[in-house]
């Protein structure tokens, strides 16, 4: 499972013009499964995704995370994420999890998530899905559990 995470001050998802997510200071989570990703590798990315440190402090230092602040989460899946991309100039998809798998998997991220406590906000999976984010910094990472 692989995560892009992107420390915003606001972001929101539109699906055929309409806003389906939205959230003010937080994080938008680009969320790639893979075929192998069982529920335990969710639990250990929304660990780390959720207690990464990449907010700042009084000293204006990367010291807090998310549930520090209480941010927000928005959650996008993007299968893209599990291309292959080192051969070649068409990117390859095999280790893509199906997308019944990808969707479960989705889903229960964004599930434990919420029993978390955190604030979520979610894409619309499988649509053709337009990405409105101010990205705060910048300040973007790619996680993988």
């Amino acid at each position: 499972m692989i995560a892009v995470i992107q420390r915003v001050s606001e972001a929101k998802v539109v699906v055929a013009g309409q806003t389906v997510g939205e959230i003010g200071q937080g994080l938008l989570v680009l969320l790639g499964v893979e075929k192998a990703d069982e529920t335990e590798t969710a639990d250990k990315l929304l660990h780390k995704v959720s207690g990464y440190r990449i907010f700042s402090d009084e000293q204006d230092k990367m010291n807090l995370s998310l549930q520090d602040i209480e941010g927000e989460l928005l959650v996008v899946s993007q299968f893209t994420l599990a291309a292959d991309t080192k051969k070649g100039m068409r990117p390859s998809f095999s280790s893509a999890a199906t997308p019944y798998h990808a969707k479960n998997m989705y889903e229960y991220f964004v599930e434990q998530a919420k029993m978390k406590g955190l604030t979520v906000a979610t894409g619309q999976f499988a649509a053709d899905m337009k990405v409105h984010l101010v990205n705060d910094g910048p300040v973007t990472f790619r996680l993988e559990a």
